[in-house]
């Protein structure tokens, strides 16, 4: 049987150096190591770190509490408020928000005080959306489908920006700038989605076209994987979401001669390597 891995697979850039951060600060011995929200969607991640004395602020009333020790924001960026507050109680900063979340931040800034409506492409509720929207000087407005792209109501002419989350659907990002452009506003469109988040879907896509199962990796609060998930299952019936190999174990998977394996932007190397010698060993 023939197993072919995704050269995208795994951790990207931003994640990767969020992570590293995390553990140089452990390493140095720092104590008191917070992460507001945890640094990455990856519950074996976030389990490792927590043994390691790391702990995660779930919400901004928790920042509030802390009376001293390391902040450190994670790769999905947080809003402006955020800094601020950790500056004003005199705590440790450590950005490890991802670069290309740091453009969109300064991207919004920049229009919404030169007048324009932002319109971000994304999940509402996702924390690196949430910190997108702490950067805008007036209030976002947030389109997640099509729904909510044609129900969107502006006065003719308006003047609007469009960025997008980093890890959205390029394909549905496309669809939805369409019906928007056809409003009459004065759109400006900068497509944000991470160069590497459209590699990843565009060879997931094409993998799981020519496999007879495909096997998807990652987090399931993780949206980036959930949406190889969805490009995946389109294109192969027999596609499998997992946290790790036991999740694969569940399954009870029909004989095959080909499995490809992908996985999300916050999924560790060596849980892949796992997978992969399940797969070529016991499938």
């Amino acid at each position: 049987m023939e197993v072919i891995t995704a050269k995208t697979a795994g951790f990207c850039f931003g994640v990767k150096r969020a992570v590293e951060k995390v553990y140089d600060q452990v390493n140095h011995g720092k104590k008191e190591i917070y992460t507001y929200g945890p640094i990455i969607h990856n519950e074996e991640v976030v389990s490792d770190l927590e043994s390691k004395g790391v702990k995660v602020l779930e919400s901004r009333k928790e920042l509030e509490q802390l009376q001293s020790g390391t902040v450190i924001i994670r790769s999905h960026g947080v809003g402006k408020k955020i800094y601020q507050m950790i500056e004003e109680k005199g705590l440790e900063l450590v950005d490890a928000t991802c670069p290309y979340v740091r453009k969109i931040h300064r991207i919004v800034r920049e229009k919404s005080e030169q007048g324009s409506q932002i319109i971000i492409i994304g999940n509402d509720t996702h924390p690196e959306v949430e910190g997108i929207k702490g950067w805008c000087v007036h209030p976002a407005i947030v389109v997640a489908d099509r729904m909510q792209a044609e129900a969107l109501k502006l006065p003719e002419g308006s003047k609007i920006c469009v960025v997008s989350q980093t890890t959205f659907n390029y394909n549905k990002f496309k669809n939805l700038v369409e019906i928007i452009d056809k409003k009459g506003y004065d759109i400006d469109v900068i497509n944000t989605i991470c160069s590497a988040t459209e590699e990843r879907q565009l060879e997931a896509g094409e993998l799981a076209d020519k496999v007879d199962a495909m096997i998807v990796i990652g987090g399931k609060s993780s949206s980036n994987t959930q949406k190889l998930f969805e490009i995946c299952k389109a294109n192969c019936v027999n596609t499998y979401y997992i946290q790790t190999l036991d999740d694969l174990e569940l399954y009870s998977l029909p004989p095959v001669n080909c499995v490809g394996i992908t996985a999300g932007a916050s999924t560790p190397n060596y849980l892949i390597k796992e997978v992969q010698k399940y797969v070529r060993n016991e499938l």
